[in-house]
């Protein structure tokens, strides 16, 4: 059984919400307290704990209350799964997590720069036993027992640059770092209308996001060949880090997205014949 673990110093982050467009402001602060607490600066610290319960998604993963939301979690919440950080202060200044260049990268670095430190609480994982599936129209979602955290995603857009590409990796922090938190959020510019419509993508640029128009992408050189089902990976860890504890098994989705990813969540949270503690 491993030990919860937290940072040893102060990390800043700046920048917009991809979806409400806005500048924010973000400060993670160590905790010895064994979870991790959102507290929204500008609404005289209201504090929101993480809790899957009180998770939405629209295009994103958000976490709300009766007075505040806080969305796009997944980036950071796949970032804090990976090295293993279940104790945090998380200040924010906004209702959105900085989109930065629209990969985890930017908070791989910095935390491992901050450096992170054991808490003397023990903390358990959770290791599937008993296979089961999902489906939510033509997208579908199933886990299996496995040895490690694996993760199998699949994709298919009716577009030149994407097409179907699938991947499977067994992750461990190595990997994550390397080939899937370099990964960038994607987009078409022939959504951009009815996606801001809905008040959404309003921060979405060429600098944070991969675009594509009806051929091509127009936002530079792709980080790798398959850097879409690479993204779809990152955004996955981070909507299974809501289950709250370190995960042992095999994850499989096809064209899925943060829906089904929460509909799976609650699926094991409700049925835990399918898990156990380790």
């Amino acid at each position: 059984m491993k030990e919860k673990s937290t940072i040893r110093k102060e990390i800043r982050f700046s920048g917009v919400g991809v979806h409400s467009g806005k500048k924010v402001d973000l400060l993670l602060r160590p905790s010895s307290l064994g979870e991790i607490i959102f507290r929204r600066t500008d609404l005289d610290n209201l504090e929101l704990a993480l809790d899957p319960n009180k998770i939405e998604t629209k295009s994103s993963t958000y976490l709300v209350s009766e007075e505040c939301k806080i969305q796009t979690l997944e980036h950071l919440l796949a970032v804090l799964y990976m090295l293993g950080i279940d104790s945090l202060i998380i200040e924010i200044n906004g209702d959105e997590i900085p989109i930065m260049d629209g990969s985890a990268s930017p908070f791989v670095l910095e935390i491992l720069s901050a450096g992170i430190m054991s808490l003397p609480e023990r903390k358990k994982s959770i290791k599937i036993i008993k296979p089961s599936s999902l489906e939510e129209k033509d997208a579908a979602f199933s886990f299996s027992p496995d040895s490690g955290f694996k993760i199998t995603y699949s994709i298919e857009y009716d577009h030149p640059a994407i097409q179907r590409q699938e991947l499977s990796l067994s992750l461990n922090l190595e990997n994550f770092i390397k080939e899937v938190a370099p990964a960038r959020t994607f987009g078409f510019l022939k959504d951009v209308p009815a996606l801001r419509a809905q008040g959404l993508a309003a921060g979405g640029s060429l600098e944070n996001a991969v675009v594509l128009d009806e051929k091509s992408v127009i936002s530079g050189p792709l980080r790798y060949p398959d850097e879409f089902v690479r993204h779809k990976i990152l955004d996955l860890i981070g909507d299974l880090s809501l289950m709250g504890f370190p995960l042992t098994g095999h994850f499989k989705a096809h064209k899925a997205g943060h829906s089904l990813h929460l509909k799976a969540i609650h699926f094991l949270l409700d049925n835990p014949e399918f898990w156990t503690y380790i």
